[in-house]
């Protein structure tokens, strides 16, 4: 019988678009918790639904672990958990039913079991973790064994000490006070790696894209004010572990998994410039070098040699939230930088070898076909190394979302192909989807077209994949004009937009 069976709600296999994608990685945040508990002396197990064909996979776990605590803890680090996609939230429902056939205690956790904490009680969760998790878990779980070995009722007013917990007295939901975050990130243990599927996730990666991906994370929360972003685990509070800690977990990778390349899974990796320069040259001492994506601010960029810094380090791709090429819509937003600030950035990473990525964002209140086409021509001028393209997505807890909840029809997408507009923006949906072909038509045939005129002068950097593209290239261009006419039509259907109330969250 095991103390704990951890698992998590995402199903890789239940999104069809990232399916077909097939860039896995293990439950980060799960790992975490489970290797907290274990330090703490509980005996963990764990059920990875990411790379599980249905719900019923967890039905087998329970039957194999017999645990006593059956905990689902989300991956707080992965933004799929935090914007909740509907399919995901119904496995979460699937597994608590599950689990109740066990007769073990229920812990939820998560971003969504934060914001809809009743539902998740209502659903048979004995007790949902708000936030962070790790330390209102251990408190929770000391508290539940020493009242179970010494056969002590569990008594409210002992609950209602541990911060940070939500459960059913007397049929009403009861929250107790606010824990602080974590802040010495260095004292947690380093995730569980030796409870994943090392192998398969070798395999898969390799089979799909040739090399084999980890991800890690080096910071927790965001100190940012964009206004669309939820922050239900965090907060605005924003804590980093130390460079040494996090090159020691490199090493230790290293060693024991050899990975190609590491995903950094931070919403901003490195805000401190001195932060990324002491991170290089302890990976310098250290003589390993594994070439990473991450995400970045185009301000932060700017700052001192954080360039040369992540070059130096390994930078493979760093991913810019640049939202749209309008400066009207980035201060609407409250994003905090500059289009020029874009433009600088992409082009000092391409300087020193590192490629960059951009998060689109279309459909925010005020969003005109002016300001999409400055995006567009953002784009074309720049030419990033690749790009993901999203409408605006109302979180709870967000400014964005108080100021269009009135409007909402639902509040999730299904998955993440769904790409529904949830309030009544600038366009209706169909316009937006049909927005999302035109810009991946004109960006991928634009693209291919640039290495077709980088290769003409190095002939070296042929490959065989470049005579797929440029056929799509040919198909992208010839078809580009017939989905531009459809847009025009899509932007004509009666549609009224939002009209934003006087609502404002400090």
């Amino acid at each position: 019988m095991t103390d704990i069976l951890f698992g998590q709600s995402y199903y890789l296999r239940f999104d069809t678009k990232l399916y077909n994608a097939m860039q896995p990685y293990p439950p980060l945040g799960t790992l975490y918790a489970a290797s907290y508990m274990r330090e703490r002396g509980y005996d963990v197990a764990l059920f990875d639904a990411m790379l599980a064909e249905s719900t019923q996979a967890w039905d087998l776990s329970l039957k194999k672990q017999q645990p006593r605590y059956a905990i689902i803890f989300e991956d707080n680090f992965n933004y799929l958990s935090k914007m909740t996609l509907i399919r995901m939230r119904e496995a979460a429902f699937e597994m608590i039913d599950y689990a109740k056939q066990y007769d073990c205690t229920i812990i939820v956790c998560g971003a969504d079991m934060t914001d809809h904490t009743e539902d998740y009680l209502k659903q048979g969760a004995d007790y949902v973790l708000l936030g962070e998790g790790e330390e209102t878990l251990g408190e929770l779980l000391d508290y539940l064994e020493s009242a179970r070995q010494q056969g002590n009722q569990i008594q409210e007013d002992d609950l209602y000490q541990i911060q940070s917990l939500a459960y059913l007295h007397n049929g009403e939901t009861v929250k107790t006070p606010t824990r602080p975050v974590l802040q010495k990130l260095d004292n947690m243990p380093f995730p569980a790696w030796d409870l994943v599927e090392r192998d398969l996730y070798r395999d898969l990666w390799i089979g799909h894209h040739g090399y084999y991906s980890m991800n890690l994370v080096t910071t927790r929360g965001c100190p940012f004010h964009c206004n669309w972003c939820a922050k239900p685990i965090w907060g605005q509070k924003y804590n980093s572990r130390s460079p040494q800690n996090v090159v020691d977990e490199i090493v230790w990778l290293k060693e024991h998994f050899d990975p190609d390349h590491i995903w950094f899974m931070d919403d901003i990796m490195g805000i401190r410039d001195k932060w990324i320069e002491e991170f290089a040259n302890l990976l310098d001492e250290a003589n390993v070098r594994i070439p990473f994506k991450s995400l970045n601010r185009a301000d932060l960029l700017l700052r001192g040699n954080t360039i040369p810094a992540l070059a130096r380090a390994g930078a493979d791709i760093i991913w810019i939230g640049a939202e749209s090429g309008s400066q009207k819509i980035l201060d609407a937003m409250d994003k905090g930088t500059q289009v020029e600030q874009i433009y600088e950035a992409t082009k000092k990473c391409h300087e020193h070898g590192i490629k960059v990525a951009f998060f689109l964002q279309f459909g925010y209140p005020g969003e005109t076909r002016e300001d999409i086409a400055l995006t567009l021509k953002m784009v074309r001028d720049l030419i990033p190394d690749d790009i993901g393209i999203s409408v605006s997505y109302p979180l709870p807890g967000t400014p964005f979302y108080e100021n269009v909840r009135h409007e909402l029809g639902r509040e999730n997408w299904y998955d993440s192909a769904d790409l529904a507009m949830l309030y009544q923006g600038p366009f209706a949906t169909d316009f937006y989807r049909q927005l999302h072909t035109v810009v991946h038509k004109d960006y991928r045939s634009r693209k291919t077209w640039h290495r077709l005129k980088h290769i003409v002068s190095n002939p070296s950097y042929l490959q065989p994949s470049l005579l797929r593209q440029t056929a799509a290239m040919f198909y992208h261009r010839l078809t580009l004009p017939i989905a531009e006419r459809k847009l025009d039509q899509l932007a004509q259907l009666p549609h009224e937009p939002t009209r934003i109330p006087n609502v404002v969250i400090q």
